[in-house]
């Protein structure tokens, strides 16, 4: 079972994001407060999910939590600043929309920065130890997904709606046969780039 938050004597947000390592699409972000007393068996990092599962945890979450907030950083942006930093700027971005405003967050990863001026700490795989960590892993995932799923029926051709813009063997295939789209993130490039030379 996870701990429900990392500490309690300051109101704390628990922030992740979805889709640090694909191809095409924007990066999703996520904060979250929950109530102390918050309690969900089925609960985790939503990697550990099922697809059914994280859509009936997020509406959960979003009906129960104190606050919540998504943002997306596209993948322009990424271009702009890199995939580490927009995940950073996703999640200030979310953090920012908070009501009430979080007194400390709990970040999954090792690292992070933020000009919010809110304490923080930086917990490795957080989202399979703290709640808040982990309902913040859900709505960055499911927002995300839902949003390549539209994208995927404008562009079928590149499997997103199975590969969520994730570079498996069909879509780097796709951008072989089809080339990029708008939504792809060219500083990916040296990824694509190797098409050239096998899987």
């Amino acid at each position: 079972m996870l701990e429900n938050q990392f500490q309690y004597e300051l109101t704390e947000a628990g922030c992740d994001e979805a889709g640090r390592g694909c191809l095409a699409g924007p990066v999703f972000a996520a904060a979250v407060i929950l109530p102390p007393d918050f309690h969900d068996p089925q609960l985790n990092d939503s990697k550990q999910m099922t697809e059914r599962n994280r859509d009936r945890l997020r509406a959960v979450i979003e009906r129960e939590a104190v606050a919540w907030a998504v943002e997306a950083v596209s993948a322009a942006r990424i271009d702009e600043i890199n995939i580490l930093n927009a995940s950073f700027e996703g999640m200030s971005l979310a953090v920012a929309r908070l009501d009430p405003a979080p007194a400390f967050l709990a970040i999954d990863g090792n690292r992070f920065r933020t000009r919010l001026g809110i304490p923080f700490r930086c917990i490795v795989k957080g989202d399979g130890k703290y709640a808040d960590i982990a309902a913040a892993s859900v709505l960055a995932k499911t927002h995300r997904d839902e949003y390549m799923y539209r994208l995927a029926e404008k562009f079928p051709q590149y499997g997103w709606a199975r590969n969520k813009g994730y570079p498996t063997r069909q879509h780097r295939l796709a951008i072989r046969e089809f080339g990029l789209t708008p939504h792809h993130r060219l500083t990916f490039n040296h990824e694509i780039d190797q098409l050239e030379f096998g899987f």
